[in-house]
Order: structure tokens, then sequence, then C-alpha cells
């Protein structure tokens, strides 16, 4: 049994099932990495995991516990840390307020772990005191990552991280997901820029549709022909 699994599952919102018997997993310090087309449903599979659309079918398993009935603030409070793609920083605070509403369900001192964000983040020490809303879209990414860190997740779960940020934001944050995922926390991650996610990915999902059309190690995604020109131009 993996450590976090959303298995079989099938749902959508509404009437409309978007997932098909889609199984998605990730072990403790993993990086998986989702990825397919546009319209895959490969957020709705991030979602459906973190408890945000109802499972006709299916559940999901967290380190062993039945999970599928909790809300996702029950999910947090278990040990799920979730980065959605957008509004995903509170504008108007400055980068330590941002990051110390990440701790607000816990009831120890959380300033070492902010001390780790801003060792993991060295800008965001830099710019403790500024508003977010004055950031780059790079360093607005490390922020919501950092708030995630914050609860200290046992899963940290990343919607199109690098959505918008240049090629070197890019690499420098799959950097700092590597550096994350070393520390022992699973990392399960939806991204459209495929080859490059699933170069850093210890396993990939490639759906179609909703369903599950490959699954393997990052690296074996990367070498399978079929995988390449169908969604990895060639």
């Amino acid at each position: 049994m993996s450590f976090l699994i959303g298995e079989h599952m099938t749902g959508g919102y509404g009437g409309a099932d978007i997932l098909h018997d889609c199984t998605i997993a990730v072990e403790k310090g993993e990086i998986a990495v989702i990825v397919g087309p546009n319209g895959a449903g490969k957020s709705t599979a991030m979602k459906a995991v973190f408890g945000m659309l109802d499972l006709r079918e299916g559940r999901v398993m967290l380190d062993g516990q039945d999970i599928t009935g909790l809300s996702p603030q029950d999910r947090v409070k278990a040990g799920m840390g979730f980065v959605p793609q957008n509004h995903n920083v509170f504008t108007s605070m400055t980068v330590q307020e941002n990051l110390e509403m990440g701790a607000y369900i816990r009831e120890d001192d959380f300033t070492g772990t902010m001390e780790q964000v801003f060792h993991l983040f060295p800008i965001l020490e830099e710019k403790r005191k500024q508003p977010a809303g004055e950031l780059s879209g790079g360093q607005r990414q490390q922020v919501a990552v950092g708030r995630a860190l914050m609860t200290k997740p046992k899963v940290l779960m990343l919607d199109e991280p690098t959505a918008g940020v240049s090629p070197i934001v890019m690499d420098e944050l799959f950097d700092r997901i590597i550096e994350v995922a070393r520390t022992g926390i699973a990392i399960l991650m939806v991204e459209q820029n495929a080859r490059q996610a699933l170069n850093i990915a210890d396993k990939g999902y490639v759906l179609v549709q909703g369903r599950n059309r490959f699954t393997d190690t990052g690296a074996a995604l990367l070498a399978n022909p079929e995988v390449r020109k169908s969604f990895l131009g060639g």
C-alpha cells in the first residue's frame, strides 16, 4: 500500500464524471507527476485526492488510513498540504504574514519551520516584510509553497507550480521541490511542462480523458516512444 493513494477514483462535478477508474499514488520522499493533454483531468485528479470533489467510486488512503470522507480542512490536519494554481497568496499581507497564516493549525512554536522555509527560499527572508502582491510570479509561488510547508505536511500537492514563470525560475522551483522531497515529504504535482517535470519525477502518470493511460518511472516515460510522440512533442 502506497503512503498516499487515490485508487480507482471515479467522480466529477455535478452529474458528469471527469475521472474514470483513475489511480494516483506517491511514496514518502518521492516526486510523482501527473501529466497529459489539456482537459485530461489532471487537476481534477489532484483535487479528488485532496477532497475537493465527491467520488462516486474509489477511495483515498493516507499512511494506511482511509480519508475518503474527510473534508479538505481535515486532510490538512491529517498531513496534506495543497498549493492551488491561482490565488494562492494573500496579496495584501507581507511574506512573513503569509507564512504565519500557513501555521494556523499549529499550536506549537513554528519559528523553526519558518527558518527552514527561509533556508529553502532565501529571497523570502530578504522580502519578509514586503506585501506578497509586490513580488514576481516566481516569488509568489515560493510564498505559496512555503506557506503549505508551514503546516509540516507529510504530503505536498502542487497544482501547476511553474505556470506563467520563466524557464530559469521553473528550473529553480524544481530544484527546491527536489530538496523538499529529500526531507521525506511525498510530492504530488500536476504540471504542464511535462518533459521537465518527468525529468525530476520518480513516478509519472499520463492521464487522458480522466483515465490512466501510462504509469511508469519518470525516466521510462521520457524514453517511451509513444509517450514522446503523443504528449512530449516527439
